[in-house]
């Protein structure tokens, strides 16, 4: 990272497309991934760590956006809602949270996905109380939490499993 006038030059890796980027000192991840790189699947709710709408993956663990500076992110590896998609098809998470009623609104539903995903993959059978507790960060006015956690233990049952090569 390199400081220029109140500017930050960065390199980031975002769903496997490396970005060289000068932004602003003062701008979140969530701002860069939503303004400078257009990928809108990232929401802003609170804008203060509360809500879990902004979660993305960084370097393997799930983080708010909008509380990481995009200087922090230098040399990172950032997954959004959009890189979890495979050749246009979506994957088993995305499905199976259409499957089952849990998007509703679909607010909250990147957030989710993403902080579920980050569960499955440090951990590819949880328990339904791992699940409550790795989607404990994320709220959702819409479906009362079961069809999310239904979805969740889906996928874990199925063949389809949604593990990745990291």
């Amino acid at each position: 990272m390199k400081r220029e006038n109140n500017s930050v030059k960065i390199t980031v890796t975002v769903n496997g497309i490396e970005y060289r980027e000068t932004v602003p000192a003062h701008t979140t991840l969530l701002q860069f991934l939503r303004e400078k790189l257009l990928l809108t699947g990232t929401k802003e709710g609170c804008g203060i760590g509360e809500c879990g709408a902004c979660t993305v993956i960084m370097n393997g663990k799930s983080v708010a956006s909008c509380l990481v500076l995009a200087a922090e992110v230098d040399g990172a590896q950032v997954r959004t809602v959009e890189g979890e998609m495979r050749d246009g098809e979506l994957s088993a998470l995305q499905k199976a949270f259409i499957e089952h009623g849990a998007t509703q609104c679909g607010f909250c539903t990147p957030g989710m996905i993403m902080s579920a995903q980050e569960l499955l993959e440090r951990n590819s059978n949880p328990s339904r109380e791992e699940i409550v507790e790795a989607i404990a960060g994320n709220l959702c006015r819409c479906t009362g939490y079961e069809p999310i956690v239904e979805a969740i233990e889906a996928v874990i049952t199925s063949k389809d499993s949604p593990r990745r090569s990291t």
